[in-house]
């Protein structure tokens, strides 16, 4: 099995994003997108995953965030279709209950290769901090159909939305990871009856 890693440039002209992506990594980030509220959220897959994300992004602030959010959501998921290269070996399928307090998250995923996303996040207002916090959907979203996964999320409970945000994305880290993990019982087969993941 090769390292599973992987560096995503995308250069547009609203935005330049780059990414390095470690599966197999320690929990270590570097996040720098502009936004606050955005690189905590993203921190979280790093530290409760344990994989390693350095995500430097510049975008046209002045239009608002939608283009920043959706060009990292776009790199961070060919990043991770990319070190997944064929999936060979993996659990492919994850889940997590997380808590934060009073919120409550589930989230689901399956390396299907079929991207597509069910994102149910239930905030109480228009934003999460400085993010919008549709964009925290969309961010979700983007994710899912760039990687190729099935993500689905639901919010069973909360009233707080920067805790109901940060307990999706915990919940999003420790489901990856599961979903990801090496299963010494498959060796190197892909974990499809079809015999890919692609």
């Amino acid at each position: 099995m090769n390292n599973r890693l992987s560096s995503f440039h995308r250069k547009t002209g609203e935005t330049d994003v780059t990414i390095q992506l470690n599966l197999d990594g320690q929990g270590k980030s570097k996040i720098v997108t502009g936004n606050g509220m955005l690189d905590h959220l993203i921190s979280q897959i790093a530290r409760h995953g344990l994989f390693d994300i350095e995500i430097d992004a510049q975008g046209d602030l002045h239009t608002g965030w939608h283009h920043t959010v959706e060009d990292v959501a776009i790199a961070f998921g060919r990043a991770l279709r990319e070190a997944l290269g064929e999936s060979e070996g993996i659990t492919r399928m994850g889940h997590a209950l997380v808590p934060l307090d009073e919120a409550l998250a589930r989230v689901a995923i399956d390396i299907s290769g079929r991207g597509f996303a069910l994102i149910e996040t239930n905030f109480i207002t228009d934003k999460v901090e400085d993010l919008p916090g549709d964009l925290v959907r969309h961010f979700l979203e983007t994710l899912a159909v760039e990687s190729k996964i099935t993500l689905h999320v639901t919010v069973l409970s909360g009233i707080n939305d920067h805790h109901i945000a940060e307990a999706i994305f915990k919940a999003l880290a420790k489901a990856l990871s599961e979903a990801v993990r090496l299963d010494p019982r498959r060796n190197s087969e892909i974990p499809s009856t079809k015999g890919t993941l692609q």
